[in-house]
């Protein structure tokens, strides 16, 4: 009986450490590791980095444009299926139409001219050069200062999805949205993207865009900050609210994804529907997730193979990709179409030009075509995605950062508060969008700036970021 006592003892005290363990362990607030790479060519140099910050303006030649027209002269399509609309992916019908204007009516000089209409930058991080928007207000009320707003945008957007955002947020008073709160904004191009340099090395994943776009910011003399993003800019904004809590005031997010899902996420897929209360679901994520085969599973399904094959192989079908401008507009415009609304699968056009201008579709087009970065662009997802989802060390850590979620209604999935608050555990605001898709700041600059004002408002105004 006394072998049995001590078995017992032996047994308490196991489930007593473990408890203790499981107790105290939950306190340590963990960050991520900042990722001191290296991405520049061939052999990292002894010298010490070249850290100045070089003006920057968008430039393309007669020889460049003349090449491009080249290449539209001689475009090949095929016939669409009858009434297949955008069902099969961009109806070349459409597409022969957008071809036509990109040729005949659009301007580029003239959009050029509006992507240099504010001021851009070039410095060299981690071995590579890093370009950004940096636009600081054209007034300040006296006595106070603008807050600094990093704002990263996805795939396959670019630095041009922040152009009508920016004045709402820099001179808010002039648009009706008032002085209280100023932003300096600056909207990096992540590398491999627009005018960013590609890295020359494997592994570049969200982290590593974290870690330059931190340095970035301190480079520019910024100690706090706000973050903001969608798409890969929500993942590369919340791994920076890892690495530098006490840096980042508040973390905004157009898009919200949740990697680790448990047996709660499994039983209200389930059972959410019907017993809504239970697993703190509103009517709005009900509508939303429902039916979940339909608006999830069947969903990723046959919206995600994109994602398959440049989590994989994105360098083969990028060398297309590169070679041709039509078939570049027509991978990147269905992306436009059925991220906006997944209704305007069933037009022929794709109803891109319900949210968006052709001008604007085509200026984000070209900053791939001229900087010649899709291939680049999409091996982003190989070196997020190949070691598996859910295995990173971000993916396993919580956000502590204020965080502030605007949920836009035609999002491609939607993630409730209830998920999203395991991984965000101090969420000041949570919004149902009156309307809207994946392309926020692009498609709705209005709606959303005003949540970053009022997410940054509660943020200053309870001094939240202060409270660790």
């Amino acid at each position: 009986s006394s072998l049995a006592g001590i078995m017992l003892l032996e047994v308490f005290l196991v489930l007593g450490t473990l408890l203790v363990y499981f107790l105290f362990s939950k306190k340590k607030e963990e960050t991520l590791p900042f990722k001191d790479g290296w991405w520049g060519k061939g052999q990292k140099p002894v010298t010490q980095e070249d850290t100045s910050i070089r003006p920057f303006k968008v430039e393309t030649t007669e020889e460049e444009l003349s090449d491009l027209f080249r290449r539209l002269d001689q475009a090949r399509f095929t016939e669409p299926l009858e009434n297949s609309c955008f069902h099969y992916g961009t109806n070349s019908v459409h597409l022969r139409k957008v071809v036509s204007y990109w040729k005949n009516q659009f301007n580029w000089k003239k959009q050029v001219e509006i992507l240099n209409k504010y001021p851009q930058f070039k410095t060299k991080i981690q071995g590579i050069d890093i370009h950004f928007v940096h636009v600081k207000p054209p007034r300040l009320p006296e006595g106070q200062a603008a807050k600094p707003l990093l704002m990263v945008h996805g795939w396959p957007g670019s630095f041009y999805e922040f152009y009508k955002i920016i004045p709402l947020l820099t001179d808010p008073a002039n648009h009706g949205l008032g002085d209280e709160h100023i932003f300096e904004v600056i909207c990096p191009s992540i590398p491999g993207y627009g005018f960013s340099e590609a890295p020359h090395k494997k592994d570049f994943n969200s982290v590593s865009a974290a870690s330059v776009f931190y340095e970035l910011m301190l480079r520019l003399g910024f100690n706090e900050f706000y973050i903001q993003g969608g798409d890969w800019g929500w993942l590369i904004c919340t791994n920076l609210a890892q690495i530098a809590p006490n840096h980042v005031k508040g973390l905004h997010l157009n898009m919200v994804s949740v990697s680790r899902l448990g047996l709660t996420h499994l039983l209200s897929v389930l059972l959410g529907r019907y017993f809504p209360g239970l697993f703190g679901f509103q009517d709005e994520d009900v509508r939303r997730m429902f039916p979940f085969l339909k608006k999830g599973l069947y969903r990723i399904l046959s919206e995600s193979g994109y994602a398959h094959i440049q989590a994989t192989k994105p360098d083969t079908v990028g060398c297309g990709l590169n070679d041709s401008p039509v078939g570049l507009a027509a991978y990147i415009l269905e992306k436009f179409s059925s991220w906006t609304d997944m209704e305007f699968q069933n037009l022929e056009d794709g109803g891109l030009e319900r949210k968006f201008s052709l001008d604007d579709l085509l200026t984000n087009v070209m900053i791939y075509w001229v900087s010649g970065c899709i291939v680049s662009s999409m091996r982003f997802y190989k070196e997020n995605l190949q070691k598996g989802i859910g295995t990173q060390k971000h993916e396993k850590l919580t956000v502590q950062v204020p965080t502030g979620i605007a949920s836009f209604p035609n999002e491609i999935l939607h993630t409730p508060q209830a998920w999203a608050k395991k991984k965000y555990t101090n969420i000041v605001s949570f919004h149902f969008m009156p309307r809207g898709g994946h392309f926020a700041a692009f498609e709705e600059p209005e709606l959303l700036a005003k949540d970053i004002l009022q997410f940054v408002g509660k943020v200053e105004k309870e001094q939240l970021w202060k409270k660790k």
